[in-house]
Parts: structure tokens; sequence; C-alpha cells
């Protein structure tokens, strides 16, 4: 009986490797702030990602609470930022985006439902001052009905 042939098995491996590298998606960012946003009963899911930016507001986690306090604070991108960053965080992904799409682009900011809305009021004017009108608010599904 003739031994069974291993000549493509290197190529069967290569490829497999090539298709995940291919198909996985890396962690955007590491969140420094603590969210868990609030539930709601009417939600859409977002067209493209790709042309979503990320606004966290939360209180900072246990091992970020040492150099940030406590109080509630904004992530952009992955640093803690403040209000006066946006219009360099808005800049620097448009410029990542064809400018065809550039309008599409959507700001969404995920809240940690603890967190009062002087701060998310304070953020909102300020992608309104920079000509960012498409906002979402990220929530997740309720569960249960109340």
């Amino acid at each position: 009986m003739p031994a069974i042939s291993t000549a493509s098995l290197p190529d069967i491996i290569f490829m497999l490797l090539f298709f995940f590298m291919v198909v996985t998606v890396m962690r955007e960012s590491e969140l420094k702030v603590k969210v868990l946003v609030p539930e709601a009963t009417e939600l859409t899911k977002l067209e493209q990602k790709s042309l979503v930016n990320y606004i966290y507001i939360g209180k900072p986690t246990a091992k970020n609470q040492g150099v940030y306090g406590t109080s509630p604070r904004l992530q952009l991108g992955d640093k803690i930022s403040n209000i006066n960053d946006i219009p360099l965080f808005l800049e620097q992904f448009k410029a990542g985006v064809p400018e065809v799409q550039r309008p599409r682009i959507t700001s969404s900011i995920r809240v940690d439902g603890d967190v009062t809305m002087g701060i998310v009021q304070d953020v909102k004017t300020e992608l309104r001052k920079q000509g960012q009108l498409r906002v979402n608010y990220s929530a997740r599904q309720r569960t249960e009905d109340l």
C-alpha cells in the first residue's frame, strides 16, 4: 500500500493562516474608562462601521483611577482626552477616510449610564461646532420589558 503524500500540507497550512490573518479584526482601542451603556428598546445597527468614530465617556477603570481620578472622563481613541481635543480627533479620523465618504462619517457616543449629562452636552456642542452632525448614542438591547 503506497504512503499518503503530504506534499500539499504546507500549502493548506499557509492558506489557513492567510485566511485567519485576513478575517481577524484587531481591537481598535483599549478602554480606559468604564462604559456600561444604558438599555433601549428601539435600536438600529450602524451601516458601515469603518465610517464610525467612537467617543467614550465614563469613570476611569480601577487601574487608571490613580492617574485620572474618579470623575467622569472622555476617551478619544486610546487616550484620555478633554473637550478641546475633539477637533483634532475628528480631523485625524477624516484624513483616513476617502473624501467621497466623509459626509457619511458618524460619531458614536458611548456613555456610561451613571454619567451626568453635563459632559455629554459639552461633547455634543463641540461636535456641532466642528460640523459633525451625524451623532449616534450607543445602547444595548433591553432583554425584558418593564
